[in-house]
C-alpha cells in the first residue's frame, strides 16, 4: 500500500516575490528531492511561488535559513525570502520582534513590527563596472543597468540575454534594468535565475540597484527608494572608503494562506 505524506505549509509574499514556507525544525523534509520542489513552485500544478524556503533549527541562532529557486535547487541569498522568513518565525512563536538567524550568505539581524520586515544585509564590496552596466553581489551575484525605457522592455528574452551571455553563463546571474525616478528613487525589474523568468520584486537585486546607483554617483541619499512591480521597498546603507556597511532591506510582507502539502 502506498502512503501518502502529508505537511503544513504556508504561502508568504513580499512585495510580490513569493514563497512556500515550510517549519523543518524536525528535519522531515527531503532537501535532496529536487523534484519535489520544483513541483510545489509551479504555478500550474503545484502550489506556485518564486522559491521554497525551509525554516530549520540552528544551535546558535534562533533559526537557520535554507532557501531554494523554483528549479528546485538550493541558491543564494534571498532578501525578500530573508524578510518572509523573519515574519513566518514570528507567526510560529519563535521570535518577536527582533532576531538573528543564520542564511547560506552568514548571520542576519532583523526587525519584524506590524508586517513590516527589516533585514540587514552584508557587507557589499567590489562593485564592478564596464560600459553601462555594474556587477556586484549583495548575498547574490547582480547585474545592474540603467535604462530609459524601462516599462517597454520584453524582461524574459533581454533579461536571459544578459543571463546567458559569456561572461555570466557558467553560474548565471540576476539582472536588473533600472530607471532613474527622481533624486532618491529608482524603479526596477529583474529576471531572476533559478528562476528564469521576470519576478515582481528581488530584494537582493533592489539592494543592488541602490548600491550601484549611489557608487556611480546617480544619487546621493543613502536611503534609497526603490519602486518594483510588486511595491516599494527602502535599501538603506553606509558609504565607506571602499565597501557599503549597515545595508538595511526594509518593505511589508504577508502571509497569503495555509494549506497541506501531500506527495
Amino acid at each position: 500500500m502506498l502512503l501518502m505524506r502529508t505537511q503544513t505549509f504556508y504561502k508568504y509574499q513580499g512585495t510580490g516575490n513569493d514563497f512556500v514556507m515550510l517549519d523543518n525544525r524536525l528535519s522531515d523534509f527531503d532537501t535532496n528531492n529536487s523534484s519535489l520542489i520544483a513541483h510545489l513552485c509551479n504555478r500550474r500544478f503545484g502550489v506556485g511561488a518564486d522559491g521554497l524556503i525551509l525554516l530549520e533549527s540552528d544551535p546558535i541562532y534562533d533559526f537557520k535559513m535554507v532557501y531554494f529557486n523554483s528549479d528546485g535547487e538550493q541558491s543564494s541569498m534571498c532578501g525578500n525570502g530573508g524578510r518572509c522568513i523573519v515574519a513566518f518565525a514570528n507567526f510560529l512563536g519563535i521570535i518577536n520582534s527582533e532576531t538573528q538567524f543564520l542564511a547560506i550568505d552568514g548571520p542576519h539581524l532583523a526587525v519584524y513590527k506590524d508586517e513590516h520586515v527589516e533585514l540587514k544585509m552584508q557587507d557589499v564590496s567590489n562593485i564592478f563596472s564596464k560600459d553601462d552596466y555594474f556587477i556586484l553581489d549583495t548575498g547574490s551575484p547582480h547585474y545592474v543597468c540603467l535604462k530609459t525605457n524601462l516599462d517597454l522592455l520584453d524582461m524574459t528574452s533581454e533579461g536571459a540575454l544578459v543571463r546567458y551571455s559569456e561572461p555570466f553563463e557558467s553560474s548565471g546571474i540576476n539582472v536588473n534594468f533600472a530607471k532613474k525616478i527622481n533624486f532618491d528613487t529608482f524603479a526596477v525589474r529583474t529576471y531572476e535565475r533559478g528562476v528564469e523568468a521576470e519576478t515582481l520584486s528581488c530584494g537582493t537585486g533592489s539592494t543592488a540597484v541602490a548600491i550601484a546607483m549611489f557608487h556611480s554617483g546617480q544619487l546621493t541619499s543613502k536611503v534609497v527608494n526603490i519602486k518594483t512591480q510588486g511595491g516599494d521597498l527602502v535599501v538603506r546603507f553606509d558609504p565607506l572608503s571602499s565597501s557599503y556597511s549597515n545595508v538595511w532591506l526594509c518593505g511589508a510582507v504577508k502571509q497569503v494562506f495555509k494549506g497541506t502539502l501531500e506527495w
